[in-house]
């Protein structure tokens, strides 16, 4: 995919660069480099990649030295890339022609034909003669741009747990968390019944179409964390990215934006370098409307109108990598923590959780904490550690919120402390040996890997179930029946056409669904209310 939006031909070594080693041992082969070798041999085959030699003066000695170039085939990259992104007019810009064209239009202004901007800040002195010369009073650098990507995202995620914070993430991206199903307002909360989770939590975006006025900006600061919200804060940044990436290309047909250039402009992004600045008058206005929405996910650092340069940061730059540089942007921030105060690394994020339900968690982490506050009643902060208790009340509010018992054990073993992983090896292996020395092979075989206490992980599951007794459906009561003919042939026909949600055939009584009472009186008035002659039954109500 990288090869597919590069214009020109790269060096071979850049390319086994791209290749992620595998560790092997003994004189067993890597088998990344099997498959890349067994790759480029059928690529070559097909002549969809070309090998070019080139003869380059080495940088230390001063020999010239032949060095081996590749490049897809010209007509096979124009061809795929227009299937994934659409055919577009005119030959498609990349980021080598940006850079060119801007170090041109720079150098152009230096020569006299610069607009009345440039002439001004000639007139005091300054010129402008290269690319790193652009920003005179403010230099953009790789520092800058990861300090600024990761405080854009952890707001929103910061957002996503409750935490307090100053400012809130945009009314596009409240909007898309709403959409996405990561977020809900809570009168979505309220009608979740309604909603099919099978699939993921999608609320009704009919606000989208403009069937109905979209919420004010009040009431999306009121959203509330999702099930599906609280799994996407545990995955790594890619892929909670991607995830965000793939909904808004979703919701752009619905917004009337041309999703080819907001797919051409997601890959066009991969593909460029960090660092380095291209000018907003080579998008489209699709992709101009794009850059607005991106610079508040912490995608894009644009410094103003007056420069018309957007910088790509490494959130990115890194969507077409497999290697994650950010693992998640809770771990980035306590890096930076740890870093500052010097402190012992090895206990960052740990969680240690006791038989009697207490949890002891070492962090600095603010967006840690807020997480844990999800489902525990935290009582104590120190410098470097929480303390707190898992109790009904608290587990119970985070089922409300959509997390469930599976999701609060999941964490709390992902966080585990070294200790307790250590601790629970060496019951495990305890247990094993005695099975076997006892030959009892079919349990040594049974036996589990209990990491947290098992009193803990089965109270938490109860608590679940206890929601989960009970189970509310919106729908009309049938009951006063003339006669046993008349609930039977409207039970049958309920049943047939799967509205019966409860029955009680000794009383003749039985509930449908809301989406099944019209269907249900309508059948009763062209079945059960006519005779022979056609005259309409008086009198016995049947919906209640």
């Amino acid at each position: 995919m990288t090869l597919l939006f590069q214009e020109t031909a790269i060096p071979y070594a850049d390319l086994n660069r791209w290749i992620k080693p595998q560790k092997t041992t003994g004189h067993r082969r890597n088998a990344n480099k099997i498959y890349q070798n067994e790759s480029i041999k059928r690529l070559k085959a097909l002549n969809l990649l070309k090998e070019i030699k080139k003869k380059v003066k080495h940088p230390t000695t001063g020999k010239m030295t032949t060095v081996v170039f590749v490049q897809l085939n010209p007509i096979f990259r124009q061809s795929f890339r227009d299937a994934l992104t659409g055919f577009r007019e005119g030959k498609p810009r990349d980021q080598n022609e940006l850079v060119t064209e801007t170090i041109e239009e720079a150098e152009a202004e230096k020569s006299g034909g610069a607009s009345r901007e440039s002439s001004s800040e000639s007139a005091e002195g300054g010129t402008v003669s290269s690319l790193n010369e652009l920003f005179p009073q403010e230099k953009v650098t790789i520092p800058f741009l990861d300090k600024y990507c990761l405080s854009k995202w952890e707001n929103i995620l910061h957002f996503m747990v409750g935490s307090e914070i100053k400012d809130y993430p945009s009314i596009g991206v409240l909007t898309l968390l709403r959409y996405s199903g990561l977020m809900e307002l809570p009168s979505d909360r309220k009608s979740r019944e309604d909603i099919d989770s099978g699939e993921g939590f999608v609320v009704d975006d009919h606000y989208i179409d403009g069937e109905r006025t979209p919420p004010s900006g009040r009431e999306l600061k009121s959203l509330l964390i999702t099930k599906n919200g609280f799994q996407f804060l545990l995955q790594e940044i890619n892929s909670q990215i991607w995830t965000l990436l793939l909904q808004y290309l979703k919701m752009s047909e619905k917004l009337m934006m041309n999703p080819v250039d907001v797919l051409n402009f997601i890959f066009m992004l991969g593909s460029l370098e960090l660092g380095e600045g291209y000018p907003i008058k080579m998008l489209s206005d699709t992709q101009l409307i794009m850059l607005e929405d991106l610079i508040d996910y912490g995608l894009i650092y644009y410094p103003g109108k007056e420069k018309k340069m957007f910088y790509p940061t490494r959130l990115a730059t890194s969507l077409t990598s497999e290697s994650t540089t950010f693992k998640t942007a809770s771990a980035v921030l306590d890096e930076q923590i740890a870093q500052v105060g010097k402190q012992d690394s090895s206990n960052q994020e740990c969680v240690i959780i006791e038989t009697n339900f207490k949890i002891y968690c070492y962090t600095t982490s603010p967006l840690q904490i807020a997480i844990l506050n999800l489902f525990v009643h935290l009582k104590t902060r120190f410098a470097n550690m929480v303390t707190g208790v898992v109790t009904r009340d608290s587990v119970r509010r985070a089922l409300i919120n959509g997390i469930s018992a599976d999701q609060i054990v999941s964490y709390l073993e992902t966080h585990a402390h070294p200790g307790m992983i250590k601790k629970a090896e060496e019951r495990y292996a305890k247990k094993l040996e005695f099975e076997t020395s006892i030959g009892n092979s079919y349990a040594a075989d049974q036996l589990k890997f209990d990491l947290l206490p098992p009193t803990v992980v089965d109270q938490i599951k109860l608590w679940q179930l206890e929601l989960d007794r009970i189970q509310a459906f919106k729908g009309y009561l049938y009951k006063d029946f003339a006669n046993d003919v008349e609930f039977e042939k409207l039970l049958n026909y309920g049943e047939e056409i799967g509205v019966i949600v409860w029955k009680d055939v000794l009383h003749r009584k039985f509930f449908v669904t809301t989406e099944g009472n019209a269907q249900l009186i309508d059948y009763a008035n062209r079945i059960l209310r006519r005779g022979s002659s056609g005259s309409p039954r008086s009198g016995t109500p049947i919906s209640g």
